[in-house]
């Protein structure tokens, strides 16, 4: 069992409702939403750097709170960075104004072996540490979801892969892929032991309090059906299934996990078949085509608003969550954007998004 005695949960929405239950009000939480579109955030990156914040646990509490102490949402999301477990594996990682994160230093064959493969999890203690801090801060007001990138090339575990070896953002990922057509042996090593850091990672975050956890696994749309099936099924499953055992070994309280993947429209019913209680859903696919291609499996969705739809008039945005809710229905579904929220998104527009959400009648 757990040895925290975390304030009594208020707000149990997302918890329901990733659950399969039927909550008094669709839940809706924004991906990024500690982010750059808040005043208070920029004021705050003024004083300090975006990895001394992800580092330091009071800090990122303090990040991961804004956006709670500023809209009704329904979840708070640990303030950190999927990047951290490249920097725990030895890996330099630098956010770079205007340009994103970099690696100067790419993972390449012949400096693989330098990864930096003990104690991995240790080292990103402070992620647990921010966790149980916000947990107490939040006061029961929402739940507090914990993340990981997936297992790939870039991000997660291809998603990290992709990072590692590009060397920061690409529009190709042309040198990760290159790993799995050239070097599809050195692949599965790098993809099984990113996996196994994903899984104790995930059930650290669990440890320390996350209430739900979710997988981002932003680069799917890089690859195809085959490669995926290949390169990022089956390590997705093992997180999933490794982790549900684990935190049944350890006499914890079951924890719905959360699978986004980005782009994988193409696989989107075998995702269904991953473990995971929720499959979010990005801004590309129609929320009708979605329910006919999932109507039979028991999995809650999450979605799938374009972000840029938060520049439209007011009137026209909540039209636009209207329309799309009543597109999901309201049955195991929980509301989101459709990919993470831009930085120049307008607050109110944020808010008037989430108002739109609670006030449609269950």
């Amino acid at each position: 069992m757990s040895q925290h005695n975390f304030p009594e949960l208020q707000n149990d929405r997302i918890l329901k409702a990733a659950r399969g239950e039927k909550p008094d009000k669709l839940p809706v939480w924004i991906m990024r939403q500690a982010g750059r579109y808040l005043p208070e955030f920029l004021e705050f990156r003024k004083h300090h750097e975006f990895f001394e914040i992800c580092k330091n646990p009071i800090l990122a509490c303090q990040v991961t709170l804004m956006p709670i102490n500023r809209y009704d949402l329904d979840a708070a999301i640990i303030f950190s960075d999927i990047l951290v477990i490249p920097q725990a594996l030895g890996m330099e990682v630098e956010m770079k104004p205007g340009v994103g994160p970099v690696l100067p230093e790419p993972l390449t064959l012949e400096n693989l072996n330098k990864l930096n493969k003990e104690d991995v999890v240790l080292r990103l203690k402070y992620v647990g540490e921010a966790i149980t801090l916000t947990r107490y801060k939040l006061n029961g007001k929402v739940p507090l979801f914990g993340f990981t990138g997936a297992p790939r090339l870039e991000f997660a575990e291809w998603t990290l892969m992709g990072y590692m070896i590009e060397g920061g953002g690409s529009k190709t990922l042309s040198k990760a892929k290159k790993w799995l057509y050239a070097n599809p042996d050195i692949a599965h090593e790098l993809l099984q032991l990113l996996t196994n850091v994903i899984i104790d990672y995930l059930v650290m975050q669990i440890e320390a309090g996350a209430q739900i956890v979710q997988v981002f696994d932003s680069s799917a749309e890089y690859l195809n059906k085959k490669l995926y099936t290949q390169f990022g099924l089956p390590y997705l499953k093992k997180i999933s299934g490794t982790v549900k055992e684990r935190i049944n070994k350890l006499n914890l309280e079951p924890v719905p996990m959360v699978l986004f993947a980005k782009g994988a429209h193409f696989c989107l019913e075998e995702q269904t078949n991953l473990g995971y209680e929720v499959i979010g859903i990005d801004w590309t696919m129609e929320p009708k085509l979605v329910r006919s291609i999932l109507k039979d499996k028991n999995v809650v969705v999450q979605g799938n608003l374009d972000p840029c739809a938060l520049y439209a008039s007011e009137v026209e945005l909540t039209r636009m969550v209207t329309d799309m809710i009543q597109e999901f229905g309201t049955d195991k579904y929980i509301v989101n954007l459709g990919h993470g929220i831009y930085p120049d998104a307008s607050t109110d527009a944020v808010k008037t998004f989430i108002e739109a959400v609670h006030n449609v009648l269950m």
